[in-house]
């Protein structure tokens, strides 16, 4: 049906009119945080807050804050905001307000030296809080002064680790694991056919918190000049509360937050009655680090690689977490790869592992980029199997003491839910053509032949892909990455002892080795190119790749919102259980044994 003339023209005059609009809207906003950036006021104290999830990298969307809707902190950030601190003529102290912060020993390690960081650069680091646990005192300890209010209570008891294990309940569904694992420690596959600790997961769990136990007694009696025996007795003997820690020289005042700024007024030597100036770290975050000198020069790229691996794009849900996806990962570092302005890919993981096929094809993209500039990996709190296997091939691989890496090894399975369709009254009859066509049926375990089919991949996967390459990438003999494999789970300081990782540090030591590598003097500041780039607000809002319509990103939302009722113990359980789900398609898993809390 032909439109008339009329209607064309008020169809144009529309469409002009709503992209004048448009640009005004975005000019406004443009305009708006433009005018709204924060002055910071001479001798000013930095206010961080030190909480929540962290995870390694969230995008920050100016246009987001503008109208209104929050994003997540990110310890990416808050390490930013600390050389910032550094940096800055203006800020004369930091206060660190630590509340539970869900971050893993890696991380604090991380934490800890750019505190130091600060502090060497001449400008004081106090730390606030209101309870503290083992690892909220350890980040705390880095600080000059620490504070805790009179009510407030620290429990330094000491490390526990737990491990969860699901055979009972998968008993009582009657479903039965049936599970491929290479290695005397690749224990993954016991939280399903276990019901307690196998003694290669016993002896590396005891042997990760003897590491940890002597770094944080050792790191204590540094910062509180005591003996590591002394700081050991006190250990035992807690918790405290305020007062008592106080006496007992864990903290320099049993003050609340008011006296605290108090004293900041005596440290950076205020008028008694001036009211100290302060700036938080949400606001702090405006100030571009390019105005300060420390993000500009020579352009490096950031690949943030967090979370489980899988085949496909990079994602996030409340129930299996952050997603590692091979098809995001290669594209970035393709991308960067063939960047000319781009001079060295910086590739940190955290990551348990995940799918072996999509560990390999990040693996490949890796070792093309490499060719072309250098490739530098800094782990996080864990690099772990197949997080290791991602990490192996690059020019140098740099770890914090805690950093939980290593776990070389492989396994495969299926479940096997003859018990449970009993139970429910299902049955199943299958028609097959093909001598395996049943192999991944779910009501039946393997035949010796299925078996045999089946351990011939894993073998293929262990012996032929992965230790081989890490032979390579480490320039080792396959015997020697053999007997560090295994399956076993190293600390970034053993893997540093075993020759599996370079150097012992976080991200700042990563790019200060890439910089070296890519021939850019060491005085110089590089230019931080995060990827993969994150959607738009726009994006977000109508539905980004991932959510290709409004309607599908509404309907994830409400998803998120019913597994995020959940308690946080049966999430957990659902999460495992989606991985041994994925098993029955024949995936081959490379991840971490555990899931290893240590508190």
């Amino acid at each position: 049906m032909a439109i008339s003339k009329t209607a064309k023209t008020l169809l144009i005059v529309g469409g002009i009119i709503f992209a004048l609009i448009l640009v005004s809207v975005i000019g406004l906003i443009l305009m708006a945080e433009t005018l709204g950036k924060p002055s910071v006021s001479k001798n000013s104290v930095l206010v961080l807050s030190v909480s929540g999830p962290l995870p390694d990298y969230a995008p920050e969307d100016p246009m987001a804050d503008l109208v209104g809707i929050s994003q997540p902190e990110s310890f990416t950030s808050l390490i930013t905001q600390l050389r910032k601190a550094k940096a800055d003529s203006r800020i004369g102290a930091v206060l660190l307000d630590i509340n539970f912060p869900r971050i893993g020993w890696g991380k604090a390690d991380e934490l800890r030296a750019a505190i130091k960081d600060v502090r060497d650069g001449g400008k004081p680091v106090y730390a606030y809080m209101q309870l503290g646990m083992n690892q909220d005192y350890y980040i705390a300890s880095a600080a000059e002064k620490i504070y805790l209010p009179p009510a407030g209570d620290i429990y330094i008891n000491g490390f526990a680790a737990n491990a969860v294990f699901y055979k009972g309940s998968l008993d009582k569904l009657g479903i039965e694991p049936d599970v491929i694992q290479i290695g005397k420690y690749k224990s993954a596959p016991e939280r399903y056919t276990r019901k307690d600790m196998s003694e290669g997961q016993r002896e590396v769990i005891n042997a990760i918190l003897d590491q940890y136990f002597v770094g944080f007694v050792n790191a204590i009696a540094e910062s509180r000049k005591k003996s590591p025996e002394d700081v050991k007795a006190l250990i035992d003997g807690a918790p405290y509360h305020g007062n008592q820690a106080k006496e007992l020289g864990l903290t320099d005042g049993a003050l609340y937050k008011d006296q605290v700024y108090s004293e900041l007024k005596k440290r950076l030597g205020y008028e008694e009655d001036a009211k100290l100036k302060t700036i938080s770290g949400k606001k702090y975050k405006e100030i571009s680090s390019d105005s300060l000198g420390i993000n500009n020069g020579e352009r490096v790229a950031v690949i943030y690689a967090s979370g489980a691996i899988n085949i496909g794009r990079s994602n996030s849900s409340p129930l299996m977490g952050e997603m590692v996806g091979s098809d995001t990962i290669i594209k970035a570092v393709n991308r960067a790869a063939e960047d000319s302005s781009i001079k060295a890919i910086i590739l940190r993981v955290n990551s348990p592992g995940g799918s072996a096929l999509a560990s390999d094809l990040m693996w490949h993209a890796i070792e093309n980029a490499k060719a072309k500039k250098p490739v530098v990996v800094s782990m996080a709190d864990m690099a772990a199997s197949g997080g290791y296997y991602i990490a192996c091939n690059a020019n140098k691989i740099v770890a914090e003491p805690s950093t939980l890496t290593g776990s070389i090894g492989v396994f495969m399975g299926k479940p096997v839910m003859s018990g449970f369709y009993d139970w429910i009254g299902q049955t199943n009859e299958y028609v097959l053509r093909g001598k395996n066509a049943g192999i991944f049926r779910e009501d039946k375990k393997w035949s010796e032949e299925e078996r045999a089919k089946m351990q011939d991949q894993a073998d293929k996967i262990y012996y032929t892909d992965f230790v081989p390459k890490v032979a390579k990438g480490r320039n080792m003999d396959s015997e020697k990455v053999n007997s560090l494999g295994q399956g076993r789970v190293w600390t970034g300081k053993q893997a540093k002892e075993n020759g599996l990782i370079d150097e012992i540090g976080g991200l700042e030591k990563a790019i200060s080795i890439a910089k070296e590598l890519a021939e850019i003097p060491a005085e110089n500041e590089v230019k931080r190119i995060a990827l993969p780039k994150p959607p738009s607000l726009f994006g977000r809002f109508f539905g980004s790749d991932e959510d290709s319509t409004f309607s599908q990103a509404q309907e994830r939302k409400a998803q998120e919102l019913l597994i995020k009722s959940l308690p946080e113990d049966a999430r957990r359980s659902l999460r495992f259980a989606g991985i041994f789900d994925r098993m029955k398609r024949g995936e081959a898993m490379m991840m971490l044994p555990y899931e290893l809390e240590i508190k």
